[in-house]
């Protein structure tokens, strides 16, 4: 595909319901961080209470990465303790799970199901670095740098691995 598409958080269910997999994008706006450490407790969170209130996932987007001084880059989608927060995190709102990896059929038919996307972001921290804008942490600070954390980014680029019950893989 030639041309870029450029999104901007909120994302809205109609515009996941135009992207295909293959799609060149570039993220901006203020987007979730999570990996391992933190997803897992989220989820459990979530599926105790129905909602936090330190966190709107409603059109965001949860990068699979920790966040550090050394920057940001992905973490594989693929972990258990990641990909089993697909499901949960998009019915609370999430949009789009960045990360990289293979993922499996029935994540991706589960993503499909939450009007949900997943998409691979290469491992390029210093231009990422150059795209954030700012950084805080929202929850579970005592994870340090795999807390949950909201940056605001400006042109995060990514490819879109997943969408509508296909894959790229």
């Amino acid at each position: 595909m030639d041309k870029v598409i450029k999104i901007s958080t909120p994302i809205s269910n109609e515009l996941i319901k135009t992207l295909r997999v293959g799609d060149q994008i570039l993220i901006s706006g203020y987007i979730y961080c999570g990996r391992d450490a933190v997803l897992p407790r989220i989820c459990k969170n979530l599926a105790e209470k129905g909602e936090d209130q330190r966190m709107d996932f409603q059109g965001s987007v949860m990068f699979h990465t920790a966040v550090s001084p050394a920057g940001v880059g992905p973490t594989s989608s693929n972990k258990l303790e990641i990909e089993s927060s697909f499901e949960i995190l998009s019915h609370h709102g999430i949009k789009i799970h960045l990360g990289k990896g293979k993922i499996k059929e029935e994540t991706i038919q589960r993503l499909d199901a939450e009007n949900s996307i997943y998409a691979v972001i290469p491992p390029v921290t210093a231009l990422l670095g150059n795209n954030t804008l700012e950084s805080r942490v929202v929850a579970f600070e005592e994870l340090g740098m795999e807390a949950l954390h909201m940056l605001k980014v400006v042109d995060y680029p990514a490819i879109v691995a997943a969408a509508h019950g296909e894959s790229i893989y």
